[in-house]
Formats: structure tokens, sequence, C-alpha cells
């Protein structure tokens, strides 16, 4: 087993690949945090544990000992009112009106393999030897109320997994105003703290602060994991970049709003919490009901941010994602969405679809626009039926030209809002989130349904699959265009309101297992304003996300970037777009717009039908090398090289799990006059292999055998370029010794 209980030291020790995850049980009553880091043999991991007697402003829990203090001791599940002062983990309310509770250690079950968490996405295992798990089970016999604490401990990942299920086995109600999912403390307070940032159009861009006394909170209001803020966080030690220093990954499987807070106290401890945001939050618990937390994913690296961000990507896209498309190459597509917008009819997309034949696509994804009265963003969600008006024949009609084509058929949907104006809301106004006699705010004139009803569910469900079923659709575009406002449900009593968010949630959760299961044929991609539910939780479901309505090369790079400290290449969405650009009017070359695009799951989104000549041959060597290129793309191991955010220059590279094959991406935004010469040092390679490196456009005049080893610490030599946004892609085989 890959977790030890020692019961002479009362301490737990769960082994990673190249981890230790180490507590103990204090004088038989609290889960002590030891150590999570490098791994260690485990000799006597306990009796490194330290306690010293503060002052009176920290106050022990044993008068005999006053050493022992919660507002030191570092814990695992830590509760406020009791004496620890710092950030708790949960917080309930018993009928009383009081909100103090002490869940003391009563059990703990060691098992193989990982327990699913039922109605919640989660990381999971194919085999139980591919992990261990550890159950913890703590009890506050006053009121009745039990917590079960489960870690699972990867054996091939640096990675532990940890989750929470409250449970009420009192006689009184109980309140839980605060249910976080984890909390670890650590030692010291020297951190950097990592996060990524941004807006719509602008997402994920990596931020990077010192950890100062007092800490820092990230986190969403919005009802959804957010364009602002992603539900992620890492403490870096101080001389951590990309391949040194130690980095701490904290990532939430969860798609709504959520709460990341890292804590310095007085003494040099750094807490770190992270689950459901408490904010405008509470669960009623009756006699018998439990709450089950979502699952924080826990990522130690010894050897920098690059190495944390392997273990998320490959964690990620094969124990996270799930379904036929989780080790498929995906297919090359051209979505409509920037070439037409609202206006077409059958005609026109077929037209963008035969252009897309003649270049080498493989999907044609038909975008917003095709149901009820849909001719501009004013009306209509929540009719899906199809708009006769554009496509007189129907959907099975438009797909039938799309195959004929050879190329496979995809669509748009929106299932999560109505329209005020839709045959839907004038049926039901009571099936959106609101409050009586509040106003109804709308965005992109919409509202939002409330999944937490099993009526809306089952609604959703059917008309969904009724398109799905009544035509070949082989992708199915996911969007969610809105955050929440007026959060309430006029089915929920009211000492439930503010459970309703979550419950939206559960509702997703459900609709989407019970529509991808049905469909696994079709490749899901879920969207929300481009990335503003890029998070654990939906990649559960739908393997890829469009990860930004920015299809603007330069500004691509810094959220393709920072998308990849926690994500997988395999689950971005990437497009090359017409020019000037629709979101910053900035134009940039085809080539460096296909560079970038092709860093993901390459596709289209403009009319190809207004391609030149030039152009046209361009995109038949960018999707030619592509379709050679995107096994390594979407499931190799990616290396960042340079950062658009620390500089001009930005390049990564994929390289095969084997070392046999890689591919270099490298990209210069603004033209440098009379620069100096430039290596890059390239990573990942085997040092006692040689290299033949091919530029992957033909431009090179002859492809160069180097040394993996010459290549990392001397460096590929950079072009001399002439003009703005410039880039190039080499490719890298490994030579057979002769």
């Amino acid at each position: 087993m890959s977790i030890v209980f020692d019961p002479a030291s009362q301490t737990f020790h769960l082994q990673a690949a190249g981890a230790s995850y180490v507590m103990q049980i204090v004088r038989s009553k609290y889960i002590a945090h030891i150590h999570w880091g490098r791994k260690v043999r485990g000799t006597n991991p306990g009796g490194l544990l330290a306690r010293r007697e503060r002052c009176s402003f920290t106050p022990s829990t044993d008068p005999d000992d006053l050493s022992l203090s919660l507002d030191t001791l570092p814990q695992e599940l830590p509760a406020y009112g009791g004496s620890d002062f710092r950030v708790p983990a949960y917080q309930v309310q018993l009928e009383n009106g009081t909100t103090v509770s002490e869940l003391i250690y009563e059990s703990h079950r060691i098992y193989p393999g990982k327990p699913q968490l039922p109605g919640l996405p989660a990381t999971y295992v194919e085999r139980e030897d591919e992990a261990d798990s550890l159950d913890i089970v703590l009890t506050d016999k006053l009121i009745g109320m039990k917590a079960v604490v489960t870690y699972t401990v990867f054996r091939h990942f640096n990675a532990v997994a940890r989750s929470v299920r409250y449970i009420n086995e009192g006689g009184g109600k109980l309140r839980l105003l605060r249910a976080l999912s984890m909390s670890v403390d650590f030692p010291h307070p020297n951190f950097d703290m990592l996060h990524l940032s941004g807006s719509w159009a602008r997402e994920r861009h990596i931020e990077r602060r010192l950890l100062t006394a007092g800490g820092a909170t990230i986190e969403s209001r919005r009802g959804a994991s957010s364009h602002s803020l992603n539900p992620f966080v890492a403490l870096l030690s101080k001389d951590a970049d990309e391949d040194h220093g130690e980095a701490y990954g904290f990532s939430l499987v969860y798609s709504g709003s959520f709460l990341a807070q890292a804590e310095i106290d007085p003494y040099g401890t750094t807490r770190v919490v992270m689950g459901v945001n408490p904010f405008d939050f509470s669960w009623l618990l009756e006699p018998g009901e439990s709450f089950q937390t979502p699952e924080a994913v826990l990522v130690y690296s010894g050897e920098g941010l690059g190495e944390m961000s392997r273990t998320y990507h490959k964690l990620y896209r094969t124990r996270l994602c799930r379904g036929e498309y989780r080790d498929r190459t995906r297919p090359v597509l051209v979505n409509n969405w920037e070439a037409t917008y609202f206006n077409f009819n059958a005609d026109k997309i077929e037209e963008i679809a035969t252009a897309g034949q003649e270049l080498g696509l493989e999907l044609f994804v038909l975008d917003d626009g095709w149901f009820g009265k849909r001719d501009n963003d004013n009306c209509s969600l929540g009719d899906w039926f199809v708009d006769k008006n554009k496509l007189p024949q129907g959907l099975e009609d438009l797909a039938a030209r799309v195959n004929r084509l050879g190329l496979q058929f995809g669509l748009w949907f929106e299932p999560e809002m109505v329209s005020p104006d839709s045959e839907l809301y004038r049926a039901h106004p009571d099936w959106c989130l609101h409050v009586p006699g509040r106003r109804r705010t709308e965005a992109r004139r919409q509202l939002i349904l409330d999944y937490s009803r099993q009526d809306v569910r089952d609604y959703i469900v059917k008309v969904v699959s009724d398109i799905l079923e009544g035509c070949p659709i082989r992708y199915v575009k996911w969007d969610m265009n809105r955050n929440m406002t007026e959060i309430g449900s006029a089915l929920l009593a009211p000492d439930r309101q503010r459970e309703t968010a979550h419950r939206y949630m559960l509702g997703l959760y459900e609709v989407l297992e019970r529509i991808t299961s049905a469909f696994p044929h079709v490749l899901f991609e879920s969207c929300s304003g481009g990335g503003g539910r890029f998070d654990p939780g939906m990649l559960y479901y739908m393997p890829q996300t469009w990860t930004s309505d920015n299809t603007d090369a330069a500004e691509r790079l810094k959220i393709q970037y920072g998308t990849s400290i926690v994500y997988p290449v395999s689950t971005m969405g990437a497009h090359v777009s017409a020019v000037p650009n629709h979101q910053v009017h900035r134009t940039t070359p085809i080539e460096m717009r296909g560079h970038v695009a092709m860093s993901g799951n390459f596709g289209y989104e403009l009319d190809l039908t207004k391609f030149t000549a030039e152009d046209k041959e361009a995109v038949r060597r960018q999707v030619a090398a592509y379709k050679q290129l995107r096994p390594l793309i979407q499931f190799g191991d990616f290396y960042r090289l340079l950062s658009p955010f620390e500089g001009n220059e930005t390049a990564w590279m994929f390289v095969s799990e084997d070392r046999t094959e890689a591919l270099v991406a490298f990209f210069q935004v603004l033209a440098k006059p009379n620069a100096p010469l430039s290596k890059l040092r390239l990573k990942g390679l085997d040092p006692d292999k040689d290299y033949r490196v091919l530029d992957v456009d033909g431009a090179a005049a002859e492809a160069s055998v180097f040394g993996g080893d010459e290549l990392m610490h001397i460096g590929l030599n950079l072009p001399q370029w002439k003009g703005d946004f410039r880039s190039r892609l080499y490719r890298l085989t490994a030579q057979e010794a002769e």
C-alpha cells in the first residue's frame, strides 16, 4: 500500500511517486499536518512535530500542556471558535444560533482504489492498484456531526486528491456556513503565490506575488469559475522557476463560485484552504443528511512549475477527462461564427463547408442562430427547434449536405439560458433564477434557467437529446454566456435559498452526465464566452474547452501559455480567425495565426470562401502539417521555454513520451532593430540522442542534426526577422544510430 499507518507514532504516511504527505494524530484527538513535499522514508516523521508555549493570546486546549494550542497546531480540518483564530475549513451553525464545533478523531480506513464522489466530477482510477485512499472519520459528539476526510494518493503522480463529507448524525438541524474541501498548514511563510487572472477575452494571465502577512484570497462570486480568476493557486519557493525550486499546486474540481485562500499567521505558518465559496452560501443538514464537498487536487513538484504543470496535464488528460475522445486525436474544424454571425442560410453554410473540404478540414460546426427566431442575441434561447426561415429543410438536410462533402457535422447550444423573448419563457416564467419582487437582471438579453429544478433539467435533457437523436451530429459546443444574479429558486424553501447556486451546479453536472453518457460518439466542447468556465469540473464531462473568444494570435500567446499552467493542451480549443481581428482589430500573418492555433485543438473561425489563392495554399500546408503533428501536440509532454509575460518572444515545445519526436514553436511579436543573435535552449529531449531539426513549413534551406544535449545546453539558433508577428515551427526527429 502507498498509505502506511504507524500505530506507535500515530502517523499516516501517504507516498506518491516522488512525494510524501504525512499526518499525525495528536492526543488521540487532532489530525496534525507534518509534511508535504519531497518523498521521505518515513523513519520517524511524527517526531518532528514541534510545539511550544506561546502567550495568553494563544490559548491552550489543555491547562496541563500549554504548548498544545489549536492556534499554532498545523491542522488538516481546522474549525473556528475553539481557540484557532486562523481561517477555518468549515463552520456549522446549531439550532441555538451558535457556531462553535470541534471535530475529534474517531477512526480511519485505508483501502485500495479511489471512491467516486456522488453527483460531482472528480479524478478517477481505472484499476485499484493505481491509487490508495484514506478515510479519516472526525466526530463532534455534542452536536452529532461527523466529517469523513478522504485522501487519495496516486502511485504514478505526485498528486493527492482531497474532499470532505459532512454528515448530521444528531437529532437536530445543522447548517453548514462553510464547507471547504481542504486545508494545509505549512511551517514557514517563505512563498510566492501564483494564480491565473483576467477578464472576458483576456483569460488566465499569470500573476505572481510575494505572500506577506495576512496572505491573499482568490475567489469567484459569479456562480461560475469565471474569466476573472481560475480555481487554482500555487505556492512557490522563492527560487522557483520553470525548472527549479518547489511548487505546490491546488486545483478545485468545481465549476461554480470558489474560494482559495493563503493566510500567514503571526507565527509564520502559512495556511491554504480551498473549496466552495462560503459567500452567500449555506447548506441545511436535516438529521441523517450529508454534504459532499468537491475534490481538490494537490500536486507537488521539486523541479519547478514545469514539472507541476506536466503532472496536472497527464493526470487531468488521462484520469479526469473521460469518454471516447479522451485518447483520440481531435478533428480539424471550421466554425461559422465569425464568418456569418447570425446571417446565414443553408447554401452559405454549404459553401463554407465546401471550401473547408477542399482545404482538408474534417468537421463543420454550425454556431449560434439556427433555432427559434434567432436573428440576433435578443431572443429565442430555450426554443430549441430549427428556424425554418434559415434552414427550410431542417438540420437533417444541412448535416447531410456537410456529410456528403466528407465532413462531420457539429452544432452550438446554450442550454442553460433562456431569453425573455422566447416561447419557453412565456410558458414558464418561473423557470429562471429569480427572487420574488426583484428585478430580473438581463445580460446579453438572457436569463439563467434554474438547474436546481428537476423539471427544468428533464426538459433540457429531452430537447437536446431530441436534436442529437434526429441528426448525425458528432460535435457539440456547449456555451454559457452570463453569470448569476438574483440567485433564488421558486421551488426551494426560504431556509434553503442560499443553497441555490451549488444546487444549480449539481443540477448542471447531472444534465451533463445524462447527455454525454447517452451520446458517447459526440465530441463535447464547453464554452462560456470563451474561457469563463475553463475548469476541471467541466473537463470531466467535456474533454476540451473553447479557450477564449479572443482569437488574436498575439493575445492568444498569453492566454494559452497561462492556461497551460494547469490544463493540458488537449483541452484547449484554438482557431485561426480573420484579420483585422474582431476583438482587438490587429492584423497578423496567417502563418503566425496558424502556428498559435496549431498549439491546441486546431480549427478555423472565418469565411473560408474569402481566402486568396495564397491563403488557401498556406492553410492546406497548415492542415496537412497539423494532421501529422496532432498526436504529439495533443498528447505529448509540454514544456514552456519563453514567457510572453516576460518579453517580446514566446516559445514552447511538445515532446513525445519516448523522446523520439518533438515540436518547437517560436513567436516574435515585434521586430527589433539590429537585434542580438539569440539561441533557444530546448527541454525534455534525450541528451544521448541525436535529432534532425526541420522547419515544419519547409522554409529552412536544409535540415541539420544536433545532439539532444547540444539543443538543451547550447540552444537552437533563432531566426533574424524583419517585420512584426513572426513565428516558426521546428520538428525534431531522433535519428537511428548508424
